[in-house]
């Protein structure tokens, strides 16, 4: 089964418990914030036993939940994008998604992490309703499988979607303004799985 592809163009930041949403229409060509749409994510990520995949900048995930439950890879950071391909849900590792780390490892997988994450994702619009990139506000509570460490964290996110402005660092830049403004932080990590792991 082919797997679906899709480029992840992000920014996040921390944010403290019941930080108030900013408004996003103050972001030069956002005209309109969708309502919020609650998801709760329960996702597992695996890795061999020496971490090969995380070395590589790799991430293996196996989530339920939202819009696109299922098994996903996300790869290494390239550009100031990650390639992620996903598969549908299964108990198993899909054995499109063995062949496709085969390029990084093929030793066993095991489990590396748990996060649960409770999502409220907005789309942020412009004046055709075409979605600028999508909003996220976490709540986050994740487990160290390996090392037994529980962390909690709230974060956002902001993803360029298909109507996203050309020049995307003016655009990140507006978004940091006015997130900033309303009390966040840049990200103290690059993503949750490091974040999850102590990193």
């Amino acid at each position: 089964m082919a797997a679906q592809r899709s480029v992840e163009i992000e920014k996040k930041f921390d944010v403290d418990a019941g930080t108030p949403v900013p408004d996003w229409t103050l972001v030069p060509g956002v005209a309109d914030v969708s309502a919020g749409e609650e998801r709760h994510l329960d996702a597992g990520y695996v890795d061999t036993a020496d971490l090969a995949l995380a070395r590589a900048g790799v991430a293996v995930r196996r989530r339920t939940g939202g819009p696109d439950a299922g098994w996903h890879i996300k790869g290494p950071l390239v550009d100031g994008g990650r390639v992620e391909l996903g598969w549908p849900l299964s108990d198993d590792v899909p054995a499109e998604l063995a062949a496709e780390i085969a390029q990084w490892t093929t030793d066993p997988l095991e489990p590396l992490a748990r996060i649960v994450n409770d999502r409220t994702a907005y789309a942020l619009l412009d004046a055709e309703g075409g979605v600028v990139a999508e909003f996220v506000d976490d709540r986050v509570r994740a487990t160290d499988l390996r090392e037994g460490t529980e962390r909690a964290w709230c974060e956002w996110e902001i993803e360029l979607g298909p109507a996203a402005p050309e020049d995307r660092d003016a655009f990140f830049a507006e978004v940091a303004r006015v997130a900033t403004a309303a009390g966040a932080r840049d990200a103290g990590s690059a993503s949750k799985l490091a974040r999850a792991l102590g990193r």
